[in-house]
């Protein structure tokens, strides 16, 4: 009879209980970390658990379609992934789809609104200074050099009621109160102002009246004298009462150019305003907070501290801006080209920071701040599709998916019972440790990686029952085959172990290879599938090693197993195996008998 080869195999093989217990610890210690993180159960998808799934399509300005790339999209998911953390969401979920696709899924207990305004919107913010400004529908107020006697006239109060303001208290910039509208000419004012490019006169009313009658020279006067008149005629032509106009306004133009914006002020009117160059951008931003102002009557403000140059171009805009009349000692705040706040200056604030004040909500102070902190995105994106799921449907379809994998599961258990009798009490073990580590391990993964189980991973779990399965079948096909040759059970479970072994890992291989192309190839829903493929097949790899073979070697010194039971799924005369192999002496050569061997 064969016996195993001695050594360091044979010694290994004698103490399968190492194996075994190393397993054992494995379990006990992840299951454990499971119950100290708190973290019992997977974490659900939106398809299971519910919530709002968004698909954004970026889009870019015509010749500029280079813009879309690959840097660009994943700057955008990470700054997309930051505003929605800033919500208080843990647990979304934002990826790309495709070269110009983001899916942003939301778990339920969000607000979908508010998540869509901060994934979408671009947040680019400007700080510009502004040169003309009326409530849509009323007249327009004038610039100080539409006077000619040099008296200041009065602006709307400005948008969201805000006041810009050193946070230290000692440089403030207050509101003006009236809102009545100058009877000069409101052409000459916008030409006025336009002229001035954005840069306040040092002087009083008078004497910048003087100084806009130097002209430049005459070809400068004749472009800038286009660009104003398609400016003003853009102006006259704006209506912000219509959503279709307000949501145009300002397309196009650069940042060193004029525009025209729209605004809401306090009252709830829609203003329209032409500002002048932008001074100051969202990148001199560093940081931005809301903050419950208990001192004064501002309520929710929002708070922001500059960096080095962007606080030096604040105090110069604001110093420029201090020494000018209504409306040109405001500075409106533009973000995605419109006016969230249009504060007056009266004197230069230096100190590096300011707030924005006025009739914010704690929630709309809160999503300023959190998209001026975050920064902008790279590209613009219009919104594609909103799928919203119940929890009731994301219930169903977990339950239908456990009842598949019970379907399935309870076939697997009817063929190995029917087929491997005593065999199947080591495979079912060998399922349930399975079960076990997957289970534990995708619990853990939720909070660490933010894997989320979905209705495609769950289609992934229910395939690994049957390559699992499919290994312990390789291993006992083998073993029977040793048997059928004639040898007994102990040394079969050895000699079928190697070539089963080959076979196992080549299996496994192939199926975790498929499982990381499509995972690196895949994009959203798909790739829950392909890494709970990939995932269980390394378990296979490792319970078959550590548990499957060991307790199979345990098996094989039972009487019940080795005796070959008809119940055991490993007798001889059901298997049809040769007579057992034994060891015979060649008969000797006829001669004379050597004295020593006699």
């Amino acid at each position: 009879m064969a016996a195993p080869k001695k050594g360091r195999n044979a010694s290994a093989q004698s103490k399968p209980g190492r194996s075994l217990a190393l397993i054992l610890i494995a379990i006990v210690a992840l299951t454990g970390g499971m119950f100290a993180s708190g973290h019992t159960t997977p974490r659900l998808g939106i398809d299971l658990a519910g919530g709002t799934s968004i698909t954004l399509r970026a889009e870019s300005e015509p010749g500029q379609e280079s813009a879309i790339n690959k840097t660009n999209m994943d700057t955008a998911v990470e700054i997309m992934e930051r505003r929605v953390n800033g919500l208080g969401v843990s647990e979304a979920e934002v990826q790309t789809q495709g070269d110009r696709n983001i899916i942003v899924n939301i778990p339920k207990g969000t607000n979908s609104e508010d998540a869509r305004k901060q994934v979408g919107t671009t947040a680019k913010l400007y700080f510009r200074p502004v040169l003309a400004t009326e409530v849509s529908g009323v007249a327009a107020t004038a610039s100080p050099s539409a006077s000619a006697s040099g008296s200041a006239s009065a602006s709307p109060d400005a948008s969201e009621s805000t006041s810009e303001k050193a946070t230290d208290g000692d440089e403030s910039a207050s509101p003006s109160d009236s809102a009545s509208a100058s009877a000069t000419s409101q052409g000459r004012a916008l030409t006025d102002a336009l002229k001035a490019d954005a840069t306040p006169s040092t002087t009083d009313s008078a004497s910048a009246a003087a100084s806009d009658s130097a002209s430049p020279s005459a070809s400068a006067s004749a472009s800038a004298s286009a660009d104003d008149s398609a400016l003003q005629a853009a102006y006259t032509k704006l209506d912000c009462t219509d959503e279709a106009q307000r949501a145009k306004a300002g397309d196009g133009a650069k940042d060193d150019e004029s525009m025209v914006a729209c605004g809401q002020n306090a009252q709830g009117q829609w203003q329209k305003y032409i500002l002048g160059p932008a001074e100051v951008d969202g990148t001199d931003v560093d940081k931005a907070s809301a903050v419950f102002n208990t001192q004064t009557a501002a309520g929710w403000t929002v708070t922001m501290d500059f960096t080095d140059g962007g606080a030096k171009k604040f105090a110069s805009i604001t110093g420029k801006l201090a020494q000018n009349q209504s409306p040109q000692n405001q500075f409106a705040i533009v973000l995605d080209n419109e006016v969230v706040s249009d504060p007056y200056v009266s004197q230069a604030l230096t100190g590096g920071n300011a707030e924005i004040s006025g009739s914010f909500t704690q929630e709309e102070a809160q999503n300023l701040a959190n998209m001026l902190s975050y920064g902008a995105l790279p590209l613009s994106f219009k919104e594609d599709s909103v799928t919203t799921v119940t929890a009731a449907l994301g219930g169903d379809q977990l339950e239908a998916g456990l009842i598949a994998g019970a379907i399935g599961l309870a076939l697997v258990v009817l063929y190995l019972l029917f087929y491997y009798r005593g065999l199947s009490f080591i495979a079912l073990l060998s399922l349930l440790v399975s079960a076990i580590l997957t289970y534990v391990i995708m619990s853990l993964l939720g909070p660490t990686i933010g894997f989320a189980l979905n209705l495609p991973a769950v289609c992934g779990a229910i395939v690994a029952i049957g390559i699992t399965a499919d290994s312990f079948i390789v291993y006992f096909e083998r073993v029977r085959d040793e048997i059928r040759e004639g040898r007994s059970l102990r040394p079969a479970v050895e000699r079928g172990w190697p070539r089963a072994r080959r076979t196992i890992l080549v299996s496994d291989f192939v199926s975790f290879l498929a499982a990381a192309v499509l995972f690196i190839v895949s994009v959203g829903k798909v790739q829950g599938f392909a890494f709970t493929l990939g995932l269980t097949t390394l378990l296979d790899v490792v319970v078959v090693f550590l548990f499957t073979k060991p307790l199979l070697t345990l098996m094989a010194r039972r009487t019940f197993f080795a005796s070959g039971h008809k119940w055991s799924g490993l007798d001889p005369k059901s298997l049809g195996a040769k007579p057992p192999i034994r060891r015979t002496r060649h008969p000797r050569p006829a001669g004379p008998v050597d004295p020593k061997e006699a």
